[in-house]
């Protein structure tokens, strides 16, 4: 049974298709990087509207809607192979462009933030992988909001994410552009960075 057949699957399918490409020697691959209520899934979906290609979701969020109990050290290793398998299932399709609302960084600072530990074979994985531009949204300036999944309610929390986030990033020379500002600042700056790269 593949993911999409799941019933109660998440409300935007893991994996949406807009526009196939030329193969993959010509995608460009756009990942949302931030802390949580940020804005990452709404500007990923905006991304994807406005430029088509194929939109990446958030394998955790699947898995704690199939398993609504506390998230445990033991279960970072299956969130992260579940959220390189949909990773691989899109980047086979080989878009033009392809967003992903989230990647294994995400996984790494989580279980890090959550169980101060992580497995040892996530950040090879990450950095074995290719990403032309990592978007990463600022806490700053954004209200932070309740879904039921988010647990970081203050901004120094959620600051501290940032910094580690951007920290990590730089450390290992990926592409980076960090949004600021209000909603519409954010998608404003995301479409024209994203403008440059598909230019």
């Amino acid at each position: 049974m593949t993911a999409s057949t799941i019933p109660g699957f998440l409300s935007k399918p893991r994996v949406a298709n807009v526009r196939a490409g030329d193969g993959a020697a010509h995608m460009k691959v756009v990942v949302l990087a931030g802390p949580e209520s940020s804005g990452k899934s709404w500007l990923a979906a905006q991304l994807q509207a406005h430029f088509g290609g194929v939109l990446v979701g958030e394998y955790v969020r699947y898995f704690i809607e199939q398993n609504p109990r506390d998230t445990c050290l033991t279960d970072i290793p299956t969130i992260a192979r579940g959220q390189l398998d949909w990773e691989d299932q899109a980047r086979a399709r080989q878009p033009e462009l392809l967003i992903l609302d989230t990647h294994l960084l995400s996984n790494i600072l989580w279980s890090q933030t959550l169980f101060g530990d992580c497995p040892d074979w996530l950040e090879p994985q990450l950095l074995s992988r290719h990403y032309d531009l990592h978007l990463l949204l600022s806490p700053d300036d954004v209200e932070w909001t309740q879904d039921g999944q988010r647990c970081q309610p203050l901004l120094a929390e959620r600051q501290v994410f940032f910094n580690a986030s951007r920290q990590w990033l730089e450390q290992h020379q990926q592409p980076l552009q960090i949004l600021t500002g209000d909603w519409k600042t954010r998608q404003q700056q995301a479409f024209a960075a994203v403008q440059r790269l598909l230019a």
